[in-house]
């Protein structure tokens, strides 16, 4: 699937080469793939994407004070398309 915003491609491809394993380059994630209830990912491997994408655009993100702002029935929430918005946000901040 071709991704044709930048920021989603990113996101997507961090999640694909954070986790690494042949299920996760098998199927397929977009916008609305959610990462607990679809992907199954856990707190511990999020936190790795979190980071690799933190990583990529350095200080502009501030992905754990992001994160500390949402509830619980947020976080379990939380999709693909999400984290991908709040890149995009924070980076138009900075412009």
């Amino acid at each position: 699937m071709k991704v044709n915003d930048p920021v989603l491609a990113l996101v997507i491809e961090k999640i694909r080469s954070t986790i690494n394993e042949d299920w996760i380059q098998d199927i397929e994630i977009e916008r609305s793939t959610r990462f607990n209830d679809d992907l199954e990912i856990e707190s511990i491997e999020f936190i790795k994407i979190a980071n690799a994408i933190q990583q990529h655009y350095g200080a502009r993100l501030d992905v754990a004070g992001w994160l500390s702002g949402k509830g619980i029935h947020e976080l379990i929430a939380l999709s693909v398309g999400d984290l991908s918005d709040y890149v995009t946000a924070a980076l138009a901040r900075e412009g």
